[in-house]
């Protein structure tokens, strides 16, 4: 596997110059003390070195061996352990956690660059500490001074990871119908009985205790998602002193074999009678668990970005350095007996394509974290609001159309190197294998899809569409200077974006089967339609700034390829959505 580059001029470049988060922070009264650009980049610095030395280097050596269950252990790759440990020394596993528990408080706009760089790294190792930052979210937010003062610290400290166990054996989307009980102890606790699968992290031998929180329903529990409560279940109890004490009643049963992240434990967990502790409110789980889900599922989009930007770097490098063939025009290295692969046009439309994906998804994932941001620290409520509506709308595109894109971006790397992407070598073919599952988990990017297709658009009239289209419009009032056809582009996408939003609102009164027949291709003309407005902010802003050279003229040419090349899809997606259901529903069950 190739050396991994940070792109770190990218990032600053998308923060600083394009999205202006430096006034956000500065007007925050809550983020004014605690963050400014030096600060930001000095903090991103030291984060390129961490992930491209310690993390990057080890990543195809611990997919290679994976992890090692006996008798309900798990011991993860070797270097895992140590690599943590400096991880957390380093206060990373708290990068967006309370000070008061000891983290860095950063915001979500600054945390989305470190994923970014933790995922291309290595997938696997930055699971670990990603489901322990979202458990760390949950505790804080919903539960009580008490559990907090037991659990928090040694969590954002990173001596101590968490998970988060939802999903069951026969209940996977549809959490209400789970099976795992909790039945109140006499001592204020509950006794846990149930099994969990797929859940990540579920056994280690990185810290000496994991903190589950953990989806189970108590013996007066109404039907449905409404009798869902949430419970902390460590691995070991905690003495009063703080120090470790006996071992609770959980255990990994097993752990799957999968396609990816071979090196991130996958685990069956049972829970037998385990201790736990009510978070939050009675039957108000779901809701506790689901205020950190724009969290994390903007964090699994970052998967997919991640895994592109990797596998982008790579295949560039290989590009540039691998011969065959000659050029169709006086390319040709007369001082060689072949050229490289970049002179060659498919090459480049490929290479082109993954840059295209990789920087409009750094600009797209930054732009959800900054609504992320002013939902959380904006000074009124009214600002707050009008954040939050943003994250609604944009947090399901943000998950399925970054590992959608980050999957054919990771497909088209292995692609450019030929045989050598289909071998171990060179690691494109790991960077497939993990960015598949990101397509899968924290919800399929067709759950997120009738999300976002049945619940914000038309849950809500069309109403939370509204202060994007908005937004996009405001910017086409502008000069459009070189941009002219571009921006037509733009306009129309959204035009159509808008119809076909209509269409829908009208249509599924009389059609049941519409929403869920278009919704995939509803979600992809979004993120279309996003990435062309992220991409001629971007573009503008670098035409305006010559002195970033090479930089600033890549930045607007691939403004231009997007716009040429990759744009003109959302028509086709206009063209299937105005198609319905009706070839869907037209067969009957014993036609297929």
């Amino acid at each position: 596997m190739s050396e991994y580059r940070v792109a770190l001029q990218d990032m600053n470049f998308v923060l600083f110059d394009v999205l202006n988060v430096a006034d956000d922070w500065a007007n925050m009264d809550q983020l004014s003390d605690v963050i400014d650009p030096d600060t930001a980049r000095a903090i991103l610095d030291e984060a390129a070195k961490l992930t491209s030395t310690l993390i990057a280097p080890k990543a195809r050596a611990a997919d290679e061996e994976g992890i090692h269950f006996a008798d309900g252990v798990v011991t993860t790759p070797t270097g895992y352990k140590e690599q943590f440990k400096q991880l957390a020394e380093g206060g990373w596993v708290g990068v967006t956690a309370n000070p008061e528990y000891g983290g860095m408080g950063m915001p979500k706009t600054l945390s989305a660059q470190y994923e970014e760089m933790m995922c291309a790294a290595d997938i696997s190792f930055s699971l670990y500490s990603g489901l322990t930052a979202g458990a760390i979210m949950a505790l804080d937010l919903h539960a009580s001074p008490e559990l907090k003062d037991i659990y928090l610290e040694k969590m954002v400290t990173g001596e101590w990871t968490g998970t988060m166990c939802l999903t069951e054996p026969h209940a996977g989307t549809d959490l209400g119908i789970i099976r795992s009980k909790a039945v109140p102890a006499d001592d204020g606790s509950y006794a846990i009985s149930g099994t969990k699968i797929f859940i990540t992290g579920g056994e280690h031998d990185l810290t000496d205790n994991i903190i589950h929180l953990v989806l189970a329903k108590l013996p007066d529990a109404p039907p449905g998602t409404k009798g869902i409560s949430l419970f902390v279940v460590p691995k070991f109890l905690v003495n009063e002193d703080g120090s470790i004490g006996e071992r609770n009643q959980v255990v990994a049963g097993s752990v799957e074999h999968k396609m990816g992240i071979h090196a991130s434990a996958t685990c069956v967990m049972n829970f037998d009678g385990a201790k736990g502790w009510l978070v939050g409110e009675p039957h108000r789980g779901l809701a506790a668990m689901f205020t950190m889900m724009n969290y994390e599922r903007l964090g699994v989009g970052i998967q997919g970005l991640g895994a592109a930007a990797r596998s982008y770097g790579t295949a560039l490098e290989y590009a540039l350095d691998r011969r065959q063939g000659r050029g169709a025009k006086a390319t040709v290295d007369k001082s060689a007996e072949a050229d490289p692969l970049l002179v060659h046009g498919d090459i480049r439309r490929m290479l082109l394509t993954m840059k295209a994906f990789v920087e409009g998804g750094r600009a797209f994932s930054s732009y959800v974290g900054q609504q992320l941001d002013r939902a959380k620290y904006a000074n009124t409520a009214e600002e707050r609001a009008a954040a939050e509506a943003q994250v609604q709308l944009l947090t399901p595109v943000a998950k399925a159309f970054l590992t959608d894109t980050g999957l054919e971006a990771t497909i088209a790397g292995q692609q450019i190197l030929g045989g050598h992407g289909y071998v171990r070598e060179w690691g494109q073919e790991q960077l497939v294998r993990d960015c598949r599952i990101a397509q899968i988990y924290e919800g399929t990017n067709g759950i997120q899809a009738l999300d976002l297709l049945g619940r914000k658009v038309v849950g809500s009239g069309g109403q939370l569409l509204l202060p994007l289209g908005a937004e996009i419009k405001q910017f086409l009032e502008q000069e459009p200077g070189q941009w002219g056809t571009e921006f037509k582009q733009l306009a129309q996408g959204l035009s159509e974006l808008e119809r076909v939003s209509k269409d829908v609102l009208t249509g599924f009164q009389s059609d049941e089967n519409l929403i869920n027949s278009v919704a995939v291709d509803y979600l992809n003309l979004l993120g279309y339609v996003a990435f062309g407005y992220l991409w001629l902010r971007m573009a503008k802003v670098a035409e305006a700034k010559p002195e970033l050279g090479a930089f600033s003229t890549g930045k607007v040419k691939t403004a231009k390829f997007y716009f040429a090349k990759l744009f003109p899809r959302v028509h086709s997606l206009v063209a299937t959505i105005d198609a319905g259901s009706e070839t869907l529903y037209e067969f009957d069950q014993s036609e297929f």
